[in-house]
C-alpha cells in the first residue's frame, strides 16, 4: 500500500514537472526590464524569451514578435533553447515510462521485478531531465545578475529575473523530486518480488506424530491381570 502511494506521488510530481518543462520553454519572461536609474518608462514592459520578444504596454496592449534568426540570440539562450526543447521529451518519455510501470498498469504483466526496473528508469530519467532544466535556467538568470551589476552594461539594456525562471527551478525540483521517488518506489518492487517463496508442503509431521501418540496398545488388558 505505502508503495503504491509513493508511485501515484511520484506520478503527480512528474507530470507537474512535464507540464512545467513545456510552459517554461514557451513563456517569454526569461528576461524582463528593469526599471533603475534613468530608466523611468514604467508603463512599457519588455520580456525576452526563448522564442520571442514581447513588449507590453500599460498592461493593455501587447506585442510580440518571433526571432528572425537563431543567431540573434545570446549564446545563453541560443544553448537554453536546445536543452529546453530536450527536457521536453526527456520529460513526456520519462512519464510514459512511469506510467508503465505502475502497479495499476495491466499491460506490462504483473511481474513487480520488471516493473521495479521500468520504475528506476524512469526515475532516472526525471532526475536527468530535472538537471537539463536546472542548468539553462540557472546560466540565464547568472547572466541576468552579471549583467545588472556590470557598471558598463547602459541601464536601459539590464534586465531582471523574469517569472519563466522561478517557474524553472520550481520544475526542476518537482522532477528531481519525482525521480527520487520513483527509485525508492522500484527498491519497494524489487525487494517485493524477492521475498515470494512457496508454501512448504510436508505438513503430515504432526499429524503422524498424533496418530502414533493415540495408536491403541498391542497388549489386551487380560495379559496384565
Amino acid at each position: 500500500m505505502a508503495t503504491s502511494a509513493l508511485q501515484y506521488v511520484g506520478l503527480v510530481l512528474g507530470g507537474v514537472g512535464m507540464v512545467g518543462t513545456v510552459a517554461v520553454t514557451i513563456m517569454p519572461q526569461w528576461r524582463v526590464s528593469a526599471f533603475i536609474g534613468s530608466n523611468i518608462v514604467v508603463f512599457e514592459n519588455i520580456w525576452e524569451g526563448l522564442w520571442m520578444n514581447c513588449i507590453r504596454q500599460a498592461n493593455i496592449r501587447m506585442q510580440c514578435k518571433i526571432y528572425d534568426s537563431l543567431l540573434a540570440l545570446s549564446p545563453d539562450l541560443q544553448a537554453s533553447r536546445g536543452l529546453m526543447c530536450a527536457a521536453s521529451v526527456l520529460s513526456f518519455l520519462a512519464f510514459m515510462t512511469a506510467v508503465l510501470g505502475m502497479r495499476c498498469t495491466r499491460c506490462t504483466g504483473d511481474d513487480d521485478k520488471a516493473k521495479g526496473h521500468i520504475l528506476l528508469t524512469a526515475g532516472i530519467t526525471f532526475i536527468v531531465t530535472g538537471l537539463v532544466v536546472l542548468i539553462p535556467v540557472s546560466w540565464v538568470a547568472n547572466s541576468i545578475i552579471r549583467d545588472f551589476y556590470n557598471p558598463v552594461v547602459d541601464n536601459g539594456q539590464k534586465r531582471e529575473l523574469g517569472e519563466a525562471l522561478y517557474l524553472g527551478w520550481t520544475t526542476a525540483l518537482a522532477l528531481m523530486a519525482g525521480g527520487t521517488i520513483f527509485c525508492c518506489a522500484s527498491y519497494g518492487h524489487e525487494k517485493r518480488g524477492s521475498y515470494r517463496y512457496s508454501v512448504p508442503s510436508h505438513r503430515t509431521a504432526p499429524k503422524s506424530y498424533h496418530m502414533e501418540k493415540k495408536s491403541p496398545s498391542v497388549y489386551s488388558k487380560s495379559q496384565y491381570v
